[in-house]
């Protein structure tokens, strides 16, 4: 992963929450929070939680006299997650890094992350400290996508975009989302932070958009390929996306469009 791999600023949130979330993200939210609903938390710490998908989901199932808090390591989400939630007197937003959370040892019944993850410079800084905040009995409950052709619309993108820059294709999609997949290691670096009883699950659903353009501008503009294609030459940015667009729509039809996505549910125990 590189450096720029995880500051999402600029227009890149709200582009974000507006095409990523209901085309890769909203299905698996509702799944991260209905487990972990059924497992009765009091106090929940979210972390890497993005424009806010799972709070959104999770919130609504947790007991009235629950705490939640709510991190991200970037503000700019952060703050647009925080516009997008009703007001809830249980749920406390801050800024920070997993790698090193500012909480109290034992804080917290549930840590849970969905696709943050992958973004995390030492994953097992990162476990480490969700296993630090976590209560005797706590559940570290988080997801991660599978391998980028695993991931349809993903792979299309990538695929058109290696055409457009042979000579420097623009990889962020590989290398990051999709790039942490490996289930053996995922429970090695978990067991190695402290944690026990690890359980994988792979999970498929189906990413549907309206139209090819949209999981194109979802991919091209609502993530960190933005800033790769726009390195690559000025202004390329609406051409590319174009090219992407035309690129599913060859695949997949020029009218509503669905492909599969995938991911591991992992879930370990303190």
């Amino acid at each position: 992963m590189l450096e720029t791999d995880k500051v999402f600023a600029g227009s890149i949130p709200e582009n974000y929450d507006r095409y990523m979330v209901p085309l890769i993200f909203e299905p698996f939210a509702a799944d991260i929070a209905r487990r972990a609903a059924s497992l009765s938390p009091s106090a929940v710490l979210e972390t890497a939680a993005g424009t806010g998908v799972v709070t959104r989901a999770l919130a609504p199932k947790l007991p009235a006299d629950a705490s939640y808090v709510v991190t991200d390591l970037n503000q700019p989400m952060l703050d647009y997650a925080a516009s997008r939630q009703a007001p809830d007197d249980r749920i406390k937003w801050r800024q920070a890094d997993a790698l090193a959370l500012p909480f109290e040892n034992a804080a917290f019944d549930l840590v849970c992350c969905q696709f943050g993850a992958m973004f995390f410079p030492n994953r097992s800084s990162a476990y480490r400290e969700a296993r630090r905040v976590l209560k005797p009995g706590g559940h570290f409950l988080f997801s991660v996508w599978d391998r980028i052709e695993e991931n349809v619309f993903a792979d299309d993108v990538t695929n058109a975009l290696a055409r457009i820059f042979p000579n420097d294709p623009p990889r962020f999609l590989a290398r990051t989302p999709h790039g942490y997949h490996d289930m053996a290691l995922i429970r090695s670096e978990l067991e190695d932070a402290g944690f026990s009883g690890v359980v994988i699950e792979t999970r498929a659903e189906q990413s549907r958009a309206s139209s090819p353009r949209l999981p194109a501008v979802a991919y091209c503009q609502g993530t960190l390929l933005r800033n790769e294609i726009e390195a690559r030459e000025a202004g390329k940015l609406d051409a590319a996306t174009d090219y992407a667009a035309a690129a599913i729509a060859d695949r997949h039809g020029s009218g509503e469009v669905a492909a599969k996505i995938q991911a591991h549910i992992v879930v370990a125990v303190v």
